[in-house]
């Protein structure tokens, strides 16, 4: 890999769920014979030795319009949306570039789902708990946390409850926390920021994921999202937007302060997304 052209080579990191390694090898087989009878190149499967239902496809593309012909080949989209089914793909490395500056080629982790609309959840819900009022001026900086333990042991719930006691809402008095999981393991957390002018308040989910951003993270995992509710709280429409943009198939945590309230997949949130492949 290391004498290979960094304009030829797209890495992504797979996750396959349990039970469904084998449907993925066959997928991966079909998909690496389907590259080099259309020419688009070739590309080895690999198997994570820590993480059993871990791999890595790498691809080594025969030029940059080869591979834009294998992201518009209604063969590899099939292949695609089977992944998704049974994977979390993260797109790691995207090395391939056309030579007269054109944009770079679509990003991979972004699931093709099925285009049903499933009715969303009001975020503004009523805060059924405490009126910590305003906290303009507390120091409310975490900053970004680094764990070395396996992403299932990170306490990302924990870091959205801590994160949440910073937010500034003192308008809605609805306060949310977000912790965020990159791809080494670094938490970044985020709270809910009010405004007197309404439109600009931020989320606790954009600001966990703007604050990654400009650390120089671009592969994520999962977010956690906390509100004092007896009802869950999902991300609202821009938060899932912006999320899917940077993050994927990410796995949505949902919780109030004294419990879990569920997990979601992305893709359920937002079955049917405005992306780059629209452009």
């Amino acid at each position: 890999m290391d004498s290979s052209d960094g304009r030829r080579l797209s890495v992504s990191l797979i996750d396959v769920l349990e039970g469904g390694d084998t449907k993925f090898l066959v997928i991966a087989t079909h998909f690496e014979a389907l590259m080099i009878r259309k020419e688009y190149g070739r590309v080895e499967t690999i198997r994570d030795e820590t993480h059993p239902l871990r791999f890595y496809a790498v691809r080594y593309w025969i030029d940059a319009t080869a591979a834009e012909r294998c992201h518009g080949d209604p063969e590899v989209q099939a292949l695609t949306a089977q992944l998704y089914r049974i994977a979390r793909v993260t797109h790691v490395v995207n090395g391939v570039r056309q030579g007269d500056g054109m944009r770079a080629l679509l990003d991979e982790r972004r699931a093709r789902v099925e285009a049903d609309r499933r009715s969303g959840f009001d975020r503004r819900v009523k805060d059924v708990g405490r009126r910590e009022g305003n906290r303009r001026g507390v120091n409310r900086r975490l900053g970004p946390r680094r764990t070395h333990d396996r992403s299932g042991e990170v306490d990302l719930i924990g870091a959205a409850r801590r994160a949440r006691e910073n937010a500034d809402a003192a308008f809605s008095h609805f306060k949310v926390g977000a912790a965020l999981e990159s791809g080494d393991g670094t938490v970044f957390t985020g709270c809910n920021i009010e405004n007197a002018t309404y439109g600009l308040t931020i989320c606790a989910e954009r600001v966990a994921m703007f604050k990654a951003l400009s650390e120089g993270h671009r592969v994520f995992t999962r977010i956690a999202i906390v509100a004092d509710t007896q009802a869950p709280t999902p991300p609202c429409g821009a938060c899932r937007q912006i999320l899917w943009e940077f993050g994927g198939n990410l796995e949505i945590q949902l919780a109030n302060l004294t419990e879990e309230k569920g997990r979601h997949l992305l893709k359920d949130l937002l079955p049917l997304p405005f992306d780059a492949r629209l452009l």
